[in-house]
């Protein structure tokens, strides 16, 4: 498979990444076609879609050894689900699917065209295999039902944060930095109070705990 593009976004780790594209909105990212594709006719007509598929390879998983069940975080990490059940990236093939939607076409002088996007699921510099729109007649299925993880209700953490701990963000992250804190980005299946847990974002090492309902932000540091 070629690899047609890269996509930079806020997480240099996959930590801290929401579990399904689209739950953050204000998550933005930029990709950057490869020099081969960099021909702007490749992208002729896609400015008139709203949102885009973006077929991607996973950093870990797949290859020859692989599972036939996983444990999806949804289900708390130890309940079983067969691999073809799930979107873990353990699995035969290494290949993510995400559905982003498409925030505008920029030509520069330094990458061509590029896509900017928001919504998207991914560790920055993820390899990006193919790019098809999303096309709401035959891709929305409103009567469609979620197995598994068809309860999306599952309430949100309250974020205790200071503004003054904020500050050193640039303004425009710190929405979806608190976005995504509320979706607890621990591990599913760990709950321990005195842990401090820490991810990367936007060349930020943020750093948090969480007490019962709460997740408190320790420190913000460059």
């Amino acid at each position: 498979m070629k690899v047609i593009a890269k996509i930079r976004t806020d997480f240099p780790t996959k930590f801290g990444i929401p579990r399904q594209s689209g739950l953050v909105e204000e998550l933005k990212g930029t990709i950057i076609f490869e020099p081969t594709y960099r021909n702007a006719d490749s992208l002729r007509g896609l400015g008139d879609f709203s949102h885009i598929w973006l077929v991607w390879k996973f950093s870990t998983g797949g290859g020859d050894e692989w599972s036939p069940t996983v444990r999806p975080p949804k289900l708390g990490g130890n309940t079983r689900v067969g691999v073809f059940a799930s979107r873990s990236p353990f699995r035969p093939n290494s290949l993510g699917l995400s559905c982003v939607k498409l925030e505008g076409i920029e030509e520069t002088e330094k990458h061509g065209t590029v896509l900017h996007v928001s919504g998207a699921d991914l560790m920055d510099g993820t390899e990006i295999v193919d790019i098809k729109p999303y096309i709401p007649y035959a891709d929305c299925h409103p009567d469609a039902t979620g197995g598994f993880s068809k309860d999306s209700s599952a309430p949100k953490l309250k974020v205790e944060c200071p503004e003054a701990m904020l500050a050193p963000l640039p303004e425009e992250k710190r929405t979806a930095l608190i976005k995504v804190l509320e979706l607890d980005p621990r591990p599913a299946y760990q709950d321990d109070e005195s842990r401090v847990y820490g991810f990367g974002f936007a060349g930020f090492e943020i750093k948090f705990s969480v007490n019962s309902d709460t997740l408190y932000v320790r420190e913000i540091t460059k």
